[in-house]
């Protein structure tokens, strides 16, 4: 592939700069990393032709070797910098890749001015600047990280490396930067934060390390990227949590404004800004109990291991010690840290005294920091000092402070003190100035914190009697009151518009249920306030807390027992339950139990709640005629209601029918709850029915549309079911319109580059959002792909996977789908008796389940299985072919009495009986008003013409 000249090419909206290697979009630069940058550039110069990889290759990493996984990486990077216009790139399956559109190209003047220089221009490696620390030590266990965390940093401009404290995440950042010190040409600096106690001191601290000389009274992240420039370097900066706001702001400042910058942060918590890919360090790799024999291969026991033979050279790991190594590493989750701490402490102890007392860990790392007491000390002198010196008010606020964990405002301040909102105010504007309150701003009003020493030593101070268990309950009965809009019907929406608000308190929060739902708390007024916040943890996609919360306090219920709040809290539990456990019988009682509630105080909105998650529980576990007594239950109590309550009830309905091969009526339901269900209060709507019923209503349409021939329908039904869920910004959401474009429609069509592109984002997504069901669709359709490409063997194994999966979680929608896809993976390899195994599973499945619709596909496929396996009697297959015929012709689903048909008429001519095909084909290919382009028409209308 030839130079690429310099240019801008613009399309919709999009401008490539090749000048500026910039990528903007409307004007404004998109993040985006050098080699993703170089694959997008060559792609755009192809002008729509095909790039296959090995030219990618070539052309971003000449002379080395990469795999396939890197270039799907920047690939990905790509995709999600282009945002909604994702599918303008194109995977051409098994060819390469294609940029869509007409790029138009700006070429730059013979006299235009060259790029800006940078301001410190260097010629040789030995002009850049380094501060990496060296390596103290080997690395142990990480090369697989690195190399996949060095392929990230290409792909994007901001990588941030998150995990639990101890898991090495700086380490792992100084080590890749080493890595990259070779080939950045450019400087590369660590940025330390750890000692910051003022969030305000994060571009002053990236000032002073870069040596910018920068002269401001107030220096911003605007002003440290505007002296940054044109500068190419690496930015690696570390311990963000703390600061974690400020942290985001000055790497998103740098990454709009420097081109040439990339940043490797460090942090236990997300930046989240626009271009961050986040990456989790996993821990080490532990032995399970019963693979002791293969110890030495796991890398925690090589960490411990080495870190041990540091501090006695002689050390010999016998089978004896390495079972007990075994047994330290994966009680301290293989966290590196932790490992050290402990192979430190065996040099001296004894590997039998440190594996005795695991059962506190948090001692065990305490103790194996030598400076941390000492350090606390000085402290605490220090802190004495000052506590001395305030006057008594004073001194009782700042304990009462010391209760929140995550700051709090003026008005959580005024409610735990007890004093005047004048007092307070006061009171707080002096222990900001003495350095032991500081103020943070922020856009919902003004918000201060205590610097996590002196909340330590204040809650010291504080104690555990009367004062501390004052403000808890004070500020226990705040909550109640602030948390109250998500208890309300009529107030849910606006509080969910606000939910940058009400998640600040997310710590707070629990602090106060924490001590109310204790033995040492107030138990109904922990009750009332876990029922109160109920929705709000839901609506921060926390589900699982939501149903700890209400667990416990259900444990405790005593004078709300059979009150609102009981329902309530029965509600939350058994929804959780549902997403955290599967269909359990404890849930369907919770459930059942907060119906029964909701009827007797003729609370409509918890009747329309349960009853929905009832009937999820039902859909879910594939229980379809309970889930469709349910609905009917609904749509008696919604006759005459709104047109919301209406169209929920046609959506909760025509699910279950579409499964029960009730295609018409199913397709008239789903049909019409789509077109009428409302746009306004949709976030609250999900919220409440655990579904977006319009994007719910067409995805399960599919399944209606193509079984009754009506294909290209389906199609645009599918596309338009994921461009609203991507709308809701909803991952559940999009999950399920990607996981029924994706297999039912795209499998079912055999349209293998749409199962491939929708496959693929429905893995990312689901991995990328714990969302484990629709990780299982997404495993089964990659491995039904990859046997249609010639791969059965990896496609098996990920198809049993998945199902695997889907068995676990109890999310059986897709189960019978996938064994026939399993059954025909295992027919291809020649397992033939595994084969009929798997599809013997599969109809009894469905026909113990009513999953009417899949039988005739189930029976065409045992089929095709015999007739491949050779030693059955012609007429047992014919009659199979016949009888799946005969079932999707009463279901009213041509699209599969065509599959079986085409089936039958192959394996006639293939056993002498030619001149068939015209009688069985072409009175079903008549019925057919669309789709003739579609793989199975095109294939009956060439065995219909006599061209098979």
């Amino acid at each position: 592939m030839g130079q690429i000249e310099l240019g801008l090419f613009e399309f919709c909206g999009w401008e490539l700069d090749l000048a500026k290697r910039e990528l903007r979009a409307m004007g404004a630069p998109v993040p985006i990393g050098s080699r993703a940058f170089e694959i997008l550039e060559t792609l755009v110069v192809s002008e729509g032709d095909i790039v296959s990889k090995d030219d990618l290759m070539k052309r971003v990493w000449p002379g080395l070797v990469v795999e396939d996984n890197t270039i799907q990486v920047h690939i990905s990077a790509i995709r999600k910098a282009l945002g909604k216009d994702r599918n303008l790139l194109k995977t051409i399956s098994g060819r390469g890749y294609r940029i869509l559109g007409e790029w138009t190209c700006h070429r730059k003047s013979a006299h235009a001015p060259a790029p800006t220089p940078p301001i410190h221009p260097r010629s040789t490696r030995n002009s850049f600047f380094t501060n990496i620390p060296a390596s103290m030590s080997d690395l142990v266990g990480r090369e697989t990280t690195i190399t996949q965390v060095l392929n990230l940093t290409s792909a994007y401009r901001v990588v941030t490396l998150t995990g639990p404290g101890g898991i090495g995440k700086t380490v792992l950042a100084s080590e890749i930067a080493r890595r990259l010190l070779p080939s950045l040409d450019g400087d590369a600096f660590f940025v330390e934060l750890v000692s910051l106690s003022d969030p305000s001191l994060v571009p002053t601290t990236l000032a002073q390390t870069l040596d910018l000389h920068l002269q401001a009274d107030d220096i911003s992240a605007e002003l440290v990227a505007r002296a940054i420039g044109t500068r190419k370097m690496l930015l690696v900066i570390d311990n963000c949590e703390h600061v974690i706001d400020a942290a985001a702001s000055m790497v998103e400042a740098i990454v709009r404004a420097c081109q040439n910058v990339s940043v490797l942060a460090t942090s236990r918590e997300l930046l989240r800004i626009e271009g961050e890919f986040a990456y989790r360090v996993p821990p080490l790799e532990v032995p399970a109990s019963e693979d002791l024999g293969n110890a030495l291969e796991h890398s925690a026991v090589q960490l411990f291991i080495a870190r041990t033979r540091a501090l006695l050279w002689d050390f010999s790991p016998s089978e004896e010690r390495l079972s007990a190594i075994a047994t330290i590493c994966r009680h301290l989750d293989g966290i590196p840290l932790a490992i050290e701490f402990a192979a430190a402490r065996a040099a001296t102890l004894g590997l039998q005294q440190i594996a005795g007392r695991l059962d506190d860990r948090f001692v065990l790392l305490t103790g194996g920091r030598r400076t941390a007491l000492p350090r606390h000390q000085t402290l605490r002198a220090a802190l004495d000092w000052s506590y001395e010196l305030l006057p008594e008010a004073e001194r009782q606020l700042l304990c009462s402070l010391a209760i929140f964990p995550a700051g709090f405002t003026l008005d959580a301040a005024v409610a735990v003190s007890g004093e005047t909102e004048a007092e307070t105010a006061l009171a707080i504007s002096n222990l900001v100035s003495k350095s032991l309150v500081t103020f943070e701003g922020a856009e919902t009003g003004p918000r201060w914190r205590l610097l996590e020493t002196v909340r330590v030593y204040a809650r010291e101070k504080l104690g555990v009697r009367d004062h501390y268990q004052r403000a808890m309950r004070r500020l226990a009965k705040y909550f109640l009151s602030f948390f109250r809009p998500f208890s309300e019907e009529r107030h849910l929406q606006a509080a969910i518009e606000e939910i940058g608000r009400y998640r600040r308190e997310i710590d707070n929060l629990r602090a106060a249920l924490r001590w109310a739902l204790s033995p040492d708390g107030d138990g109904i007024l922990g009750v009332r306030l876990a029922a109160t916040a109920s929705d709000f943890w839901t609506a921060m996609s926390l589900v699982s807390e939501a149903g700890d919360w209400a667990e416990k306090a259900l444990e405790q219920i005593g004078e709300e027992s059979g009150s609102r709040t009981e329902m309530v809290l029965r509600c939350a539990l058994g929804f959780a339950l549902i997403y955290t456990q599967g269909m359990s019988h404890r849930g369907r009682d919770l459930l059942t139990g907060a119906l029964s509630l909701a009827k007797a105080f003729d609370d409509f909105d918890y009747q329309q709640r349960v009853t929905c998650a009832l009937w999820l529980f039902s859909a879910r576990s594939m229980e379809l005629e309970d889930a469709l007594v349910f609905a009917r239950e609904y749509e008696q109590v919604v006759k005459g209601r709104d047109i919301q309550s209406r169209a929920t009830a046609a959506w909760l309905v025509g699910i279950p029918q579409t499964y029960q091969a009730e295609h018409q009526e199913a397709g008239e339901r789903l049909d019409w709850a789509a077109r009428h269900f409302p746009f306004d209060n949709r976030r609250k709507n999900m919220l409440r029915l655990g579904a977006d019923v319009r994007t719910s209503s067409m995805a399960h349409n599919t399944v209606n549309l193509i079984s009754r021939g009506q294909l290209d329908a389906a199609v645009r039904t599918a596309e338009e079911s994921i461009r609203e869920a991507r709308e809701t910004r909803q991952p559940f959401v999009l999950c399920v319109a990607l996981a029924w474009s994706a297999a039912f429609v795209s499998l079912s069509l055999d349209e293998v580059h749409r199962a491939k592109e929708y496959g693929e984002e429905l893995l990312d997504h689901a991995l990328q959002h714990g969302l484990r069901p629709f990780h299982a669709v997404g495993l089964c359709v990659k491995g039904s792909l990859a046997v249609r490409s010639g791969d059965p063997r990896s496609g098996i194994d990920a198809i049993r996977s998945g199902i695997g999966e889907m068995r676990e979680a109890a999310y059986l929608l897709f189960y019978p789908f996938f064994l026939c896809e399993l059954a025909s993976a295992l027919q291809t390899a020649g397992r033939f008796n595994e084969a009929l195994q798997e599809i013997g599973n599969a109809l009894h499945f469905s026909e113990q389940k009513g999953y009417r619709w899949m039988v005739p596909e189930i029976l065409r496929r045992k089929g095709e299985i015999l007739a491949a396996q050779n030693i059955s009697d012609a007429s047992d297959v014919q009659n199979l072919y016949q009888q799946a015929m005969q079932q999707a012709s009463a279901q009213g689903g041509i699209y599969w009495q065509i599959s079986a048909g085409i089936s039958l008429v192959e394996f006639l001519d293939r056993n002498d009986g030619r001149g068939s095909a015209r009688n069985i084909l072409l009175p079903i290919y008549q019925q057919f008003t669309e789709g003739f382009s579609s793989v199975k028409l095109s294939r009956a209308k060439m065995l219909i013409d006599g061209l098979g």
